[in-house]
C-alpha cells in the first residue's frame, strides 16, 4: 500500500474544509482508500492529511490536476502545499 502526506496552511480552516469536501467525488475517482485529516493543535490553520492510496500513479495525477489547483486557490491555501508520496515498508507492532 502507498500513502500520501499533505501539509498545508490555509487562511481559514472552515472555508478550506468546505472546498475540500466538495472535491470528495474527484478524490474518490482517483483511488484513495481512505485517510485522516489533522489540524496542528497550536495552529489550527496548519493542516496535515494522510491518505492511503492503492494506485500511486492515480494519486500523482490527482495532486497534479488543474481541478485540485483551482480548488486550493478557492479554499485559501497559502503557499505551496508539501506533498510526499510514500511506499509502505513494514507495519510496526506496539
Amino acid at each position: 500500500m502507498s500513502y500520501v502526506i499533505v501539509r498545508l496552511t490555509v487562511e481559514d480552516f472552515a472555508k478550506w474544509k468546505a472546498v475540500f469536501d466538495e472535491l470528495g467525488a474527484l478524490r474518490k475517482n482517483s483511488g484513495p482508500k481512505g485517510g485522516q485529516l489533522f489540524r496542528k493543535a497550536d495552529s489550527p490553520n496548519e493542516v496535515v492529511i494522510i491518505f492511503e492510496w492503492s494506485d500511486l500513479d492515480k494519486g500523482r495525477d490527482y495532486f497534479q490536476s488543474d481541478a485540485l489547483r483551482q480548488a486550493m486557490q478557492r479554499g485559501g491555501v497559502m503557499g505551496r502545499p508539501e506533498v510526499t508520496f510514500l511506499d509502505s515498508v513494514e507495519r510496526l507492532a506496539v
